[in-house]
């Protein structure tokens, strides 16, 4: 998972510390592993914001390569779809067991999500430092 994952994008606008990239999905995406569940799979354009000291560096129109390691995309995949899934079944299941009643059990579920993703949105600012991209 220590390999490299490259993307050609333009400098579409440029703020104070961060480069916003456009990038196109290429035919790569296709023999990817996850295409089916990454959401760059979807669209065929996206804009990545790469924080960095340097941006005086980059002009907007400027063809860039953006970078990350595989061992991120791994990580934001775990975040994104693995912890969630793995809560919805753990509270389903103890749900279930508890009041035996599937219907309590699948709203438990599902509202358990709730928190979760909340706690990832108030935590976006540390976790976009930790699956950060960078520019080759």
């Amino acid at each position: 998972m220590n390999h490299i994952i490259r993307h050609s994008g333009v400098v579409e606008s440029i703020e104070d510390g961060c480069v916003h990239i456009r990038i196109t999905q290429t035919s790569a995406c296709a023999a990817c592993k996850v295409a089916g569940y990454c959401n760059a799979a979807e669209s065929k354009e996206k804009i990545i914001d790469v924080y960095c000291d340097d941006v005086a560096a980059y002009s907007i129109g400027q063809a860039v390569v953006v970078t990350t390691t595989g061992q991120v995309a791994a990580r934001a995949l775990l975040w994104g779809f693995g912890f969630p899934f793995l809560l919805l079944v753990v509270v389903l299941f103890l749900t279930w067991l508890l009041t035996a009643h599937e219907g309590w059990a699948a709203l438990c579920a599902l509202a358990s999500l709730i928190p979760y993703y909340m706690v990832l949105w108030l935590m976006r600012d540390k976790m976009s430092q930790q699956l950060a991209f960078s520019i080759e």
